[in-house]
């Protein structure tokens, strides 16, 4: 039997054509699937709602404008790695600045995937909440214990294209049932008016609700640690051994760049499906929670979020809301794990700890990190026992992180692209550079509230 080739090599004879075809295209797409069955647990379900149950309508437009400035950063970091076939952190490793072993950036990215770890515990602790709702007879230690097991077997799937097939079922079933509930508002005395929406989109802030808003614009979108991801995915998915190793010739530039317009579609199909339901989310927490004076915190988290349901569907929904809330931070559990094991297993590489010399050697300490990721968020789940409050803290370091981000898409842009050929339009060189000023004005802000 012969093996899978190496997902992060790039050989000749793995070469292949990009496609030509609408239906051929759409079945290349997958990466920008995975981001969204990460995103949507965290940041839609329990920031979001809790932005728009803390401060109603008002950030709106924050709302929109985090689900879309980092999207050139997305496309950008996915064109490096087409061209390069570079994971994120050996690519980080080469931006200029202070050095200590690795780059500063290496360093800020690992704090940040570090951190993060407290942000999917409090997402953990949910998922147990959530089942405890359905299931009380068994309690909230037992799943916790389950969900520990299960998650450790999660850490030993390797396979991309399994990863994507479960991926893209749960992000189904969650963001269809929440749309709809969403949608169902009109019928119902929480209704959306077009003065709420008018008033949501005055770029205005509140002094109560900055810094669960300023979370929100780190994990709402594609987050932080979803950028530092997102290059992993289109390796592993394919495109940069279709793509080929760059040997200067124009028949690499032409295939390169039928991959990465490829890419860009999959970043575009990401950010429509992620739009969708972070407005729906969104649209629930702030007409049906923050009209009730609800803000979901602690144990009750669960509780309160599923009063969203109960309020457009009906009593019969609570236990809907418990397997859709289930569903939707089990599949940013799932992709979690198997990312965040990929990306601490490349950490160890570039600083130097450990050295993969067959596929099969990078396959183990990734199997090995998926196992023990579940233990560390049990204990920190443990340690806090504070859901929303571990979300909304991982979601302030995100924004934080974001614009030096920002800047490495852009340093790739100016060098490494242009080099290779396949450099960014002039448009969307200009939206990077915005995208990254906002960020930092972001961050910069998120850091004075703060402190």
């Amino acid at each position: 039997m012969s093996q899978a080739p190496d997902p992060y090599a790039q050989l000749p004879e793995h070469v292949k054509d990009p496609p030509k075809d609408r239906w051929s295209t759409i079945r290349q797409l997958g990466p920008g699937l995975l981001l969204t069955g990460s995103i949507v647990g965290s940041g839609e379900l329990i920031a979001t709602t809790r932005l728009g149950a803390e401060v109603g309508f008002v950030v709106l437009w924050l709302i929109l404008l985090s689900c879309a400035v980092k999207v050139p950063v997305q496309s950008e970091l996915g064109r490096h790695a087409i061209a390069t076939g570079q994971t994120t952190f050996v690519a980080f490793n080469k931006v200029p600045g202070p050095r200590f072993r690795v780059t500063w950036l290496v360093w800020g990215s690992l704090l940040l995937l570090l951190w993060s770890t407290m942000q999917v515990g409090g997402i953990f602790g949910t998922m147990s909440l959530s089942l405890d709702l359905i299931f009380p007879f068994f309690g909230n230690t037992s799943w916790l214990i389950i969900l520990t097991l299960v998650g450790m077997g999660l850490g030993l799937v390797g396979q991309y294209m399994t990863l994507e097939r479960i991926t893209t079922l749960l992000v189904a079933l969650f963001t269809f049932t929440t749309l709809a509930s969403a949608l169902l508002l009109f019928w119902t005395p929480y209704a959306v008016t077009p003065a709420a929406l008018l008033d949501g989109l005055r770029f205005a802030l509140p002094s109560d609700g900055a810094v669960t808003a300023f979370a929100v614009f780190g994990i709402t979108g594609v987050g932080a640690s979803e950028l530092l991801l997102y290059p992993y995915w289109c390796v592993e998915k394919g495109y940069a051994r279709a793509a080929g190793p760059r040997d200067g010739s124009a028949a690499w530039r032409e295939r390169a760049m039928g991959w990465i317009s490829v890419m860009k579609k999959d970043v575009w199909l990401c950010m429509v499906i992620y739009t969708v339901a972070t407005l729906a989310f969104f649209f629930l927490g702030a007409a049906v929670l923050h009209a009730q004076g609800l803000v979901p915190e602690g144990f009750g988290t669960v509780q309160i979020l599923s009063g969203m349901y109960t309020e457009t569907l009906g009593n019969w929904a609570f236990y809907l809301f418990g397997v859709g809330a289930f569903v939707v931070l089990f599949s940013t559990y799932f992709v979690t794990i198997v990312g965040q094991s990929r990306m601490l297993a490349d950490a160890l590489s570039v600083l130097g700890f450990i050295t993969y010399a067959r596929p099969e050697d990078r396959r183990r300490v990734v199997q090995v990190i998926g196992v023990l990721l579940p233990l560390v968020y049990l204990v920190l789940f443990v340690l806090w026992s504070a859901p929303v409050t571990m979300v909304i803290f991982g979601g302030l370091m995100q924004t934080i992180l974001l614009p030096a981000i920002g800047w490495a898409a852009l340093y790739f842009s100016r060098t490494t692209a242009k080099e290779a050929g396949v450099p960014p339009s002039r448009t969307l060189l200009v939206a990077l550079t915005a995208a990254t000023i906002i960020m930092a004005v972001f961050a910069v802000y998120a850091v004075w509230v703060r402190l």
